[in-house]
């Protein structure tokens, strides 16, 4: 599922909530609009493998305030971001944990017309 997002103070569109993943990436070329200091970035060794089995090298952490909202209703809470430099149709990638810990819930529509609502399930 893609989402828009609030990061900063910036609307970040095209945002993936990946259930596959375990982290939250915020990619480098959307690191860059959100106007910070790349000075407070906290180092992290290491490579990821991508989405296309390429592997990724690492720029480091960042805890960035970020938003989610519907209409009225909104929730703002620090995530942190593992930041990656590789070329790519999102801006971001959310995992599914962090979104349900976020307490929020997503609704979509069905293709009966109806709008369901996704949460993880609670063990």
């Amino acid at each position: 599922m893609v989402v828009s997002i609030i990061i900063t103070n910036f609307m970040v569109s095209k945002v993936l909530i990946d259930q596959d993943k375990s982290i939250d990436v915020l990619y480098w070329k959307t690191f860059q609009i959100l106007e910070v200091s790349p000075n407070t970035i906290q180092p992290h060794a290491g490579l990821l493998l991508g989405f296309i089995r390429e592997r990724v090298e690492t720029r480091g952490y960042f805890n960035l305030m970020t938003t989610f909202s519907q209409d009225q209703l909104s929730r703002s809470f620090t995530i942190k971001y593992l930041i990656i430099d590789t070329n790519t149709s999102y801006f971001s990638l959310i995992n599914w944990k962090t979104l349900n810990e976020s307490y929020l819930k997503m609704k979509f529509p069905t293709l009966a017309g109806e709008v369901m609502t996704a949460k993880e399930n609670q063990k």
